[in-house]
């Protein structure tokens, strides 16, 4: 797996981990570490993808290259079609706009 891809994936699986067993008082400083990882990590997916040469043209090749099968493969359930949605964006070139992103 490309390194900075994992790095970041690594920290976004630790900031899940961390805000599903957060309480009340630290449930929203662990939410925003998480949604900030996890940007991270799809700007870092994005940085490999367009390194890539051939790029792949659609989401079901992209979703089988062995990179993103790994990701997959040990994303949460919950994170899927976020992760999805992000993919598609990563292939029509477009960037989500701080006010779009998950709440």
């Amino acid at each position: 797996m490309n390194a900075k891809v994992e790095q970041t994936f690594i920290t976004t699986l630790r900031n899940w981990k961390s805000m599903s067993g957060a309480d009340n008082a630290d449930a929203e400083e662990a939410a925003n570490a998480f949604e900030a990882s996890f940007y991270i990590f799809i700007d870092a997916v994005r940085e490999w993808f367009h390194e890539l040469d051939p790029q792949p043209q659609t989401l079901e090749i992209f979703l089988e290259l062995p990179l993103i099968k790994d990701i997959i493969d040990r994303l949460p359930g919950p994170l899927y079609l976020n992760f999805e949605t992000e993919a598609e964006l990563i292939l029509e070139n477009k960037h989500r706009i701080d006010d779009e992103k998950y709440d």
